[in-house]
């Protein structure tokens, strides 16, 4: 169950990291969601050892330890306030460009673009030029 539970895991993380390298905003939101959500499966499947820390019930060395299902909800909590963030940004970027496209920096592409050169007013130029 546990080799299941790692790859599924897996699973969450590699469609979660091939949805934040997208250019839509939508698509990275979903994949960060994916990414918290395997990142939580690995936090509950790290605590399942032992039997449920009831008192009366065994002895305490036996017990799971409680730990990581504190640390997946409160990583739960932050996921959601982040999520609810996001997707006011992605709301208010498509207001105002009635897309949800993220586009290139202009500073980027200086970076990607350097020829040994500190011209930047040529890239300028030739960004304004491709509109």
């Amino acid at each position: 169950m546990t080799i299941l539970l790692a790859a599924g895991a897996a699973a969450l993380f590699t469609l979660g990291t091939y949805l934040v390298l997208q250019r839509k905003l939508s698509r990275i939101i979903i994949g960060l969601g994916l990414l918290t959500h395997g990142a939580n499966i690995l936090l509950i499947t790290s605590g399942r050892r032992g039997s449920p820390p009831i008192i009366g019930e065994g002895t305490p060395a036996d017990f799971s330890d409680p730990l990581p299902q504190a640390f997946a909800l409160t990583a739960i909590v932050i996921t959601f306030a982040v999520t609810m963030f996001l997707l006011g940004l992605a709301y208010r970027s498509y207001q105002l460009t009635r897309d949800d496209e993220v586009e290139d920096d202009v500073g980027d592409r200086a970076v990607a673009a350097s020829r040994g050169t500190d011209d930047m007013e040529d890239l300028l130029v030739d960004e304004e030029e491709s509109r």
